[in-house]
């Protein structure tokens, strides 16, 4: 797996999103089932079709991410969170759970 971290160690700019979904959910296996199958849902409305690679691809990985967030990261009462968007032609998902002493250290901005 390549890190999404450039050698300098410095992360590039993001652009503002051109469309967005983000979504909270209960940390139980039908919220894990129900955040995969919106996100899918939402490509399909934004004009990636069931059928397509992108789809296909972001929604399995939205299916793995979201069942590790509920097996891992789950804390009673506590919900994960799922953000879906689309900048200059890129699709990134993110799903954040609840257990926040397992968080990587965050790094100072230069």
């Amino acid at each position: 797996m390549k890190s999404a971290t450039p050698p300098n160690g410095h992360m590039p700019q993001r652009s503002a999103p051109e469309r967005e979904f983000t979504m909270r959910f209960t940390s139980t296996p039908r919220g894990a089932r129900l955040a995969r199958r919106l996100v899918s849902h939402r490509l399909n409305d934004w004009g990636h079709p069931y059928t397509t690679p992108a789809n296909e691809t972001l929604t399995l990985i939205t299916a793995e991410l979201t069942a590790n967030a509920v097996r891992h990261g789950h804390v009673a009462g506590r919900d994960f969170h799922v953000q879906l968007t689309l900048a200059e032609g890129t699709l990134r998902i993110e799903v954040t759970d609840t257990r926040a002493e397992r968080q990587p250290p965050s790094t100072p901005p230069p």
